[in-house]
């Protein structure tokens, strides 16, 4: 009998170039994209984004584009994601662009959804990402915003997640998967389309993510370690970090609204009342460490 593999699990496939790519149609869902790429020195990556507005992180390396809307060069600094605070690329529909490494390994993520609007093109610089460190105790984390709520963009949100070993992450576990609002009009929770692509910090390292609905027809228990994609389409989506090993996730989503209004657990929550110091050892990046 083979193993049982989470659907919602996706594995590296580093005999592409492209070694992760998910569509809606293999996520069953409506909006998001998601794809990883690594390149070398030299080598070159077209693309048109048609009808989606795309968003774009260099998880560690170089690179310039040139675009039908401008071009940049020196695109990304950190050798890898633990090493430094990210470069992040945002470019609206109908544009061309051509990406070319110049590091001798680049590392690439991207996510793109429909839209129907236009919005400028803008390379958002690691000196522009607001640092929130997160929770409490050992349910401490750092989140990188890259493209957050509020920015000039149609769907698509943005983060980056470090989790210090032994570490519980999204925590108390929270969902998004219904849009609702409140009697005064505010939205109080999105229908949100969520993937966790998960960078650990030795190759032997991992985490466990937990994808469960109140009703329990939904109840998954995933491994992830390096490089692995977890899809989040619906649910509480709690993680916890190995401990001995530090645990990054980037976080794209697209939805309902261009928002992370969420729902706790009703049944968790009430940890929050317990934390009462944060994790000295975060932030695990700064713009410090890269001086």
């Amino acid at each position: 009998m083979s193993p049982y593999r989470s659907p919602l699990l996706v594995s590296p496939r580093f005999e592409h170039d492209e070694y992760i790519h998910i569509t809606p149609a293999t996520a069953g869902w409506d909006h998001l994209h998601f794809a990883a790429r690594q390149m070398h020195s030299g080598m070159r990556w077209s693309h048109s984004t048609g009808e989606n507005e795309l968003a774009l992180v260099v998880l560690g390396g170089t690179c310039l584009v040139d675009s039908s809307l401008g071009n940049w060069a020196d695109v990304g600094r950190r050798q890898d994601v633990f090493s430094g605070m990210p470069y992040t690329l945002y470019l609206p529909r109908q544009t061309d662009f051509t990406l070319e490494a110049t590091s001798e390994r680049l590392d690439i993520a991207y996510g793109w959804c429909r839209t129907h609007a236009d919005h400028p093109a803008r390379l958002i610089s690691p000196a522009q990402v607001e640092i929130e460190i997160r929770g409490g105790g050992n349910a401490t984390r750092q989140i990188n915003k890259m493209i957050p709520p509020g920015f000039d963009c149609s769907r698509l949100v943005v983060v980056e997640v470090y989790t210090p070993p032994g570490n519980w992450s999204s925590y108390p576990p929270h969902k998004h998967d219904e849009h609702r609002l409140g009697a005064d009009g505010k939205l109080l929770e999105a229908d949100l389309e969520e993937v966790y692509f998960y960078k650990i910090d030795r190759p032997e390292g991992y985490a466990y993510q937990r994808i469960y609905t109140a009703d329990g027809k939904l109840d998954e228990l995933i491994l992830g370690r390096d490089s692995h994609l977890v899809l989040s389409p619906e649910g509480y989506h709690p993680v916890v970090a190995a401990h001995g090993y530090t645990c990054y996730y980037l976080n794209m989503l697209a939805g309902s609204a261009q928002s992370l209004a969420a729902t706790d657990d009703p049944v968790h929550t009430w940890v929050k009342s317990t934390w009462k110091e944060k994790d000295p050892r975060l932030p695990l990046v700064s713009m410090e460490m890269e001086a």
